[in-house]
Formats: C-alpha cells, sequence, structure tokens
C-alpha cells in the first residue's frame, strides 16, 4: 500500500470518480475536492457502488474548493505528491455568455498549477479534451494527433474553446512559471463507461436516451468514444511514467462511430435503441426549438478520428473495445433504475 498521497480535483464527476476508485485500487491514499461539503454525499455513495469507501476511510479526503476562487485551495495540495485536476464545468446547453466556461476552466487550471508548485508537487496531470485538438480544422480525412491544436479564433462553440483555451493557459504557465512543477495532458474523446450514480454527464444523457427508447431517432453523425475505467487508467499512467512529463496523450478507443453502429450494438445487447435515422434537414429544423440539438448540427456529416499510437507506444495503455464501453454503460443505467 502506497503512503502517496494523491489529490483529484472534481471527485463528484464521471471521470474524477473513476480516478479516485483507480487510485485506491492501486492502493493510493486519496484527496479530492467538491465545491462544497454538501457535494461529497455524492463521492462516498460513488466509492460504494465502486466497492470502496466503507472500510477505508482513512483513505479517503473530501475538501472544498471551487475553481473560480483561491480558498481552499492552499489546503488541497498539501501534502500531495501527484494532482490529478480532472474538474472542469462541462454543460449541457452552451451558455449564453462563453466567459461562464472559458474563464472558470482557465482560472481554475492555473490556480490548482500554482498552488502545486508552492506545495512542492511532483507532477499534474491535467484533464484536457479531444475539444482542444480536433476543431476550427479544414475538413480531412487523416486522423488528429497530439501535435495538433483546435484554433481558438474560429466558431467553435464556448465548451471547445475553453478546453483549449485552459490547456493552452497550463502549458504556458508550465513554461514561464512551473519551476521544477511537471505536467502531463490526457485528452480524452466522448467518454462513456459504468456510471456510479444518477449524476449523469452529457454523453452519458444520451446515451440513457438512446437506450431508454426517449430518443425519437439518429442523427447523422460520428463521434470517437473512449470508456472512463481507460480514461482513469491513462490518467495514472500519465503520473507515474517518466516520459509523460511535458507530453500530452489523446484517449480514444478506436474510428468514430455512428449513431447508426452504437444503436446497432445496444440492439444486439437487448436494448431498446431507435432505428430511425433522422434527416439532416429535420435535425436542422429541430434545433431552432430543442436547444439541445444545435450541438448536434455542426457535426452532421462530419467525422473526426484521432490516433492513440503515442499513448499505446510510450505509456503501454490499451483501451478495451467501444462495444464493450457502450454496454457496460447501458447494464450500469439498468442497475441503477435510470432506464
Amino acid at each position: 500500500m502506497s503512503e502517496e498521497l494523491v489529490l483529484v480535483t472534481g471527485g463528484s464527476g464521471f471521470l474524477g470518480a473513476h480516478c479516485l476508485v483507480a487510485l485506491l485500487e492501486r492502493g493510493y491514499r486519496v484527496r479530492t475536492t467538491v465545491r462544497t461539503l454538501d457535494r461529497q454525499t455524492e463521492v462516498w455513495a460513488a466509492l460504494r457502488m465502486a466497492g470502496h469507501g466503507e472500510t477505508e476511510p482513512e483513505r479517503v479526503e473530501i475538501v472544498a474548493a471551487n475553481l473560480t476562487a483561491d480558498e481552499g485551495w492552499e489546503a488541497a495540495v498539501a501534502g500531495c505528491h501527484y494532482v490529478l485536476h480532472t474538474a472542469s464545468p462541462f454543460p449541457s446547453t452552451a451558455p449564453k455568455d462563453e466567459n461562464d466556461l472559458i474563464v472558470p476552466a482557465r482560472e481554475g487550471a492555473l490556480r490548482v498549477l500554482a498552488a502545486s508548485r508552492r506545495a512542492g508537487v511532483k507532477r499534474v496531470v491535467l484533464t484536457s479534451s479531444f475539444a482542444a485538438v480536433g476543431y476550427g480544422h479544414a475538413p480531412r480525412d487523416a486522423e488528429f494527433t497530439e501535435a495538433d491544436w483546435s484554433n481558438p479564433n474560429s466558431d467553435i462553440g464556448a465548451y471547445t474553446k475553453s478546453k483549449t483555451l485552459a490547456e493552452a493557459a497550463a502549458w504556458e504557465f508550465i513554461k514561464n512559471e512551473g519551476g521544477t512543477l511537471e505536467l502531463a495532458v490526457v485528452n480524452p474523446v466522448v467518454i462513456l463507461g459504468p456510471v456510479l450514480g444518477p449524476k449523469l454527464s452529457s454523453s452519458i444523457e444520451l446515451m440513457q436516451r438512446m437506450v431508454s427508447g426517449k430518443l425519437p431517432g439518429l442523427p447523422q453523425f460520428s463521434i470517437a468514444l473512449v470508456d472512463v475505467r481507460d480514461v482513469a487508467d491513462l490518467h495514472l499512467r500519465a503520473m507515474l511514467n517518466p516520459a509523460a512529463a511535458g507530453e500530452r496523450y489523446l484517449a480514444v478507443a478506436g474510428p468514430a462511430l455512428s449513431m447508426q453502429h452504437m444503436a446497432d450494438i445496444l440492439r444486439a445487447a437487448g436494448y431498446n435503441a431507435p432505428t430511425r435515422v433522422l434527416p439532416n434537414w429535420l435535425v436542422r429544423a429541430a434545433a431552432i426549438f430543442v436547444p439541445a440539438m444545435r450541438e448536434v448540427v455542426p457535426r452532421l456529416g462530419v467525422v473526426k478520428n484521432a490516433s492513440n499510437i503515442k499513448a499505446g507506444t510510450q505509456l503501454g495503455w490499451t483501451p478495451r473495445p467501444v462495444e464493450d464501453s457502450l454496454v457496460d454503460t447501458a447494464r450500469s443505467l439498468e442497475k441503477l433504475g435510470l432506464l
């Protein structure tokens, strides 16, 4: 059992909770942040669902710290060897003001890095996103790699811009003010996998609608996927491997899947996924009245693929098949009575 202490920011989130589980399974002591302490019940519930928490409260500490304020971060990082910064705003619909996302994402990352440097943390692993890699480019058939960056000056949307600017600010901080602090970055595509509580991410909400029969049809777009357990594993590999310092890693399981292909996989597993394919004109018309559909329109007919070669070659990372992730996501929703 390791005596090293690891801070995971945003432990009540989908990825944050799975990072806590992965660390506990490897024997680490963990501390995690929540925006307010009334959220700590969500963390304990998630850990219990994963088989942790009840018998090891001495290995888990929960503290309050908000991305938009300085208070709490010095205490959060104190005594930590590593920090996994997974916390970042991710709304289900676009905000009216893009700065509602950009400011907390960017300033929150800088707060965590500055506090980590002052506390003598060895390495921070920042959760960025494929959103910081694959947007604002001309259409292309080639896979995106870690050498690619999204163009924040193009019309890429508030969330995508927030992830791009936050990651760029983090690298700039390390270059100019980081001292001995090391940074590694993980850039996941859309994350699926077993849920650990009733609070669902945007991607899981889409899955829930698909397998519960509430999705009227399938828009014609494709998305690249990765399992949350594999993303957590990649964070730990990036935390520990000396080669990961100063590097970014795309987390993607394979080629992008169409919504129709995803539905076929779920129907084969016994779930009531839709068969109807929605014409693009209907999706565009629906977007006028349904805010959630507006996020879909720019993706119609677009396929973006990304490479996981770097994570596999440098860190030995091997993600599970997307088919398993889709079915495991549906089964976890069913287990929680959310279908």
